[in-house]
């Protein structure tokens, strides 16, 4: 049977966009089939590309959320740069800005402008916190709104809260950016229209936070937090064992309890005893329940304690850097790791995570260099080499 095509074959999309959230959003699109011109400042481009030099010398950001691109880079700010732009968006199907709050629309770039000139385009307006509101001109960076949604309150130690080492805000906002175009291209097919789409980091992150916005919200108390130990269930920790490693396992029931007694404790008198019987007893008596099982796991290496705990039905997870996570065996065995070009060679990327059996592998193509497809794409567009060249000449064009 015939391979299905790439889910976005024929989709094009141009992008104004830097740092994560947009480039992350718009990455996704490029993986399952879309052509995605992403437009850069002439004077280094996207900023992402000078947060480090961890990627053989280029950003690991960069990396990560940019291959599959073609890269313009064009002045804005001139008339000619602008118009560049916009001969772009007549020919897309969507449109991706992350500009600071307000630079969009002073240059006609904002979802409605655009939506209201091509009513089949889909635009999308990704901000810190949103056009209106007393927070919409607010700068907003990853950690900030971590901050602001309350993330950093509920994670880390009872000492010390702490952001996540992720930039989970602009992760958020990616992924609801990149399924609200998603989203309206399926209602284009249905009705012939596009239409603006909004995301926020902060509203992002928000829904994410749902599990202890509704604690604190219907039960009066926040989370605690409590490191890597579970607020309301117990045991449910990482422990060390005997060879340096930690082992995090998880306690889902009063069952499991009984079953880890007696055969990882080697004390099944603790399945009845009703200090340990519940999980209510087991969280009240915490540092009791934690010192028992970290006894009978500092015992052991990690392999064996694993072992152990697989064979009694106990959920468990070693706790991995992210060198081990490189050299995962079960992202080894699905086969998950590719190459994709760069101006610096062949890197190691992982496919995305979302599977389409039966179709085409995800188009995970080049990492471009700055301005890498200018002359390509303005030719394409109906300019000509000498027109081109002005452009060069003036600053305009890289």
């Amino acid at each position: 049977m015939d391979q299905l095509p790439l889910p976005l074959e024929g989709i094009t999309v141009v992008a104004v966009e830097q740092a994560v959230a947009a480039p992350f959003a718009t990455r996704q699109l490029a993986d399952l089939g879309a052509r995605v011109i992403k437009v850069e400042r002439i004077d280094g481009g996207d900023f992402a590309r000078g947060y480090d030099t961890a990627a053989r010398g280029l950003a690991s950001h960069f990396v990560w959320c940019n291959r599959g691109k073609e890269s313009v880079a064009l002045d804005l700010k001139d008339p000619r740069g602008l118009d560049v732009v916009r001969r772009l968006v007549a020919d897309a199907d969507v449109f991706v800005q992350n500009l600071a709050q307000g630079a969009a629309a002073r240059l006609g770039l904002d979802a409605a402008t655009l939506c209201a000139a091509h009513p089949r385009l889909v635009a999308v307006d990704i901000s810190g916190y949103g056009a209106g509101g007393p927070y919409a001109d607010k700068r907003a960076y990853d950690m900030l709104v971590q901050c602001e949604a309350g993330l950093v309150s509920v994670t880390g130690t009872p000492e010390q809260p702490v952001k996540a080492g992720i930039p989970a805000a602009d992760i958020a906002a990616g992924m609801y950016a990149f399924s609200g175009v998603l989203a309206a291209l399926v209602r284009r097919g249905a009705t012939g229209r596009g239409g603006p789409v909004e995301v926020s980091m902060l509203e992002a992150l928000a829904e994410w936070m749902g599990h202890p916005l509704h604690h604190a919200l219907h039960g009066g108390t926040a989370p605690e937090r409590t490191g890597l130990a579970h607020a309301v269930i117990a045991p449910y920790d990482a422990y060390p064992t005997a060879d340096g490693g930690r082992v995090l396992l998880s306690v889902q029931n009063d069952r499991e309890w009984r079953r880890l007694a007696e055969q990882v404790l080697g004390r099944p008198e603790l399945g009845a005893d009703p200090a340990f019987a519940t999980n209510a007893a087991r969280v009240a008596h915490r540092a009791r329940t934690d010192a028992l099982v970290g006894q009978a796991l500092g015992g052991l290496d990690a392999d064996e304690a694993v072992r152990r705990l697989e064979a009694a039905g106990i959920a468990c997870a070693r706790l991995r850097d992210v060198h081990e996570l490189a050299g995962h065996p079960q992202l080894a065995a699905r086969e998950r790791w590719r190459e994709v070009g760069s101006p610096v060679g062949p890197l190691r990327a992982l496919l995305p995570p979302v599977t389409l059996p039966g179709g085409e592998e995800p188009r995970m193509g080049d990492v471009p260099a700055l301005g890498e497809h200018t002359g390509a794409v303005l030719r394409a567009v109906g300019m000509t080499d000498d027109e081109i060249a002005a452009l060069r000449r003036d600053g305009v064009a890289a």
